[in-house]
């Protein structure tokens, strides 16, 4: 049985995705039903940009068609509302027993930049460069992410813990400071995607 429950709850479906996006949980239970978007898109989104986090869906859709959508859409199981706790329990204790997520690599590569975690050391085409902790993190982040356009609260939470909106530059210029780091000659792999946020990808 579940010993301890590491929680976070959000109501929405954007923010859900940001969320989900954002970090690696153990496991997400997912409504179908959200406002601002709904748990099916956010588990397709999930699911194409490669986050195979174990997903169980929670909701009143409750006919055999839902949930074989549901199931085929990749979700790793279906519980309807009303529902037993201790049933939720079993079967998310299930779902972690079953669904063993591999080590995290220490080694990230993209184009000609690769990180070594254990080292804490970034080489660009050969060449040691100096990146401060939080721009490594931030680093870090893109690079398992690549092609996935990340906007500033999903680099937020995932960098710097903070998930309540906040006006500020951190990111820019966090960012800033990054692309200067990985060579102002060099071809930019980091790009702005207006109103949306950032997106890692070769010219």
């Amino acid at each position: 049985m579940l010993a301890h429950i590491d929680l976070a709850i959000v109501h929405d479906g954007q923010q859900g995705r940001d969320r989900a996006l954002a970090r690696d949980w153990d496991c997400i239970i997912l409504d179908r039903r959200l406002p601002g978007l709904d748990g099916l898109s956010i588990l397709g989104h999930m699911r194409d940009t490669g986050v195979q986090t174990p997903v169980l869906f929670l909701t009143t859709m409750d006919g055999i068609h839902d949930r074989v959508t549901g199931l085929r859409n990749g979700a790793d199981d279906y519980l309807v509302k009303p529902f037993s706790l201790s049933e939720l329990t079993a079967r998310l204790d299930n779902l972690l027993r079953r669904t063993k997520h591999p080590l995290r690599t220490t080694r990230l590569s993209f184009a000609d930049v690769t990180i070594d975690l254990l080292a804490r050391e970034v080489h660009r085409a050969g060449t040691k460069l100096y990146i401060q902790a939080q721009e490594l993190k931030l680093l870090e982040y893109f690079m398992r992410h690549p092609g996935v356009i990340i906007s500033q609260a999903m680099l937020l939470q995932a960098v710097w813990d903070i998930d309540f909106p906040l006006r500020t530059n951190l990111v820019e210029s966090h960012i800033s400071r990054l692309r200067v780091r990985l060579g102002r000659d060099a071809p930019p792999l980091i790009h702005t995607i207006r109103n949306r946020g950032y997106v890692l990808r070769r010219e």
